[in-house]
């Protein structure tokens, strides 16, 4: 199954977006839209502060399709210090960029396509997308193509089998996620969303789910 294409998938409509956005923040000091909701974002934050394994000085994050950039200022907050974020967007590094600096923080942005691949990134531990790959897939063009060239892409910048990747979309079910991830990924758990009923059936507005990388044989 592939989702109708949109404007949402195309960079100019990023452009556009995050060049009004950096005008609203400097004039009014307004971050800007937190594309669907800070409870996704911090729901991710309190899954990762519960992990034993992850160090915060130590562990490298990387935030795909970063945005304004307010995922990684919320785990800089909580004493993260090994930041990364990319964007294919100028106009959004460049927003994210002018927030971290106003909040002190030091986080590391650059532009980047992920789907024309990324090993100048190096590798990390915990690898995160909010709504990235769901942009991925409203792409007009070649949509199928560039999914699996993005998840080719996320899978060479994790550590190794036991770094993470976090992933919640408002567009894919879990279902769908795990058979979409399952030649590259497997699921190490769910975290818990938001749940509605219709019909007789029960559904979540958002997924959220942790994967690992499948192990080379």
């Amino acid at each position: 199954m592939e989702l109708e294409g949109s404007e949402l998938g195309t960079k100019d409509y990023w452009e556009t977006s995050y060049t009004r956005e950096i005008k609203n923040y400097k004039s009014h000091g307004d971050v800007g839209e937190i594309w669907f909701d800070e409870d996704s974002q911090q729901r991710v934050v309190d899954w990762l502060l519960k992990q034993d394994n992850i160090d915060k000085q130590k562990a490298r994050v990387l935030d795909l399709g970063c945005g304004n950039g307010m995922f990684l200022i919320a785990l800089g907050n909580e004493g993260y210090t090994q930041l990364t974020g990319v964007d294919y967007s100028p106009k959004a590094i460049e927003l994210a960029q002018g927030i971290a600096k106003d909040q002190t923080l030091s986080i590391n942005y650059q532009v980047a396509d992920l789907t024309q691949g990324a090993q100048e990134l190096g590798t990390y531990q915990i690898v995160h997308d909010k709504g990235t790959y769901d942009a991925v897939s409203l792409c007009p063009d070649n949509p199928k193509e560039k999914r699996m060239q993005y998840l080719a892409t996320v899978a060479q910048l994790l550590q190794d089998e036991e770094s993470f990747f976090v992933i919640t979309s408002c567009n894919w079910t879990e279902d769908e996620l795990l058979q979409s991830f399952d030649e590259l990924f497997t699921k190490h758990c769910t975290i818990p969303t938001p749940t509605f009923k219709f019909g007789g059936k029960v559904g979540n507005v958002v997924t959220s789910v942790v994967f690992k990388k499948r192990k080379t044989k």
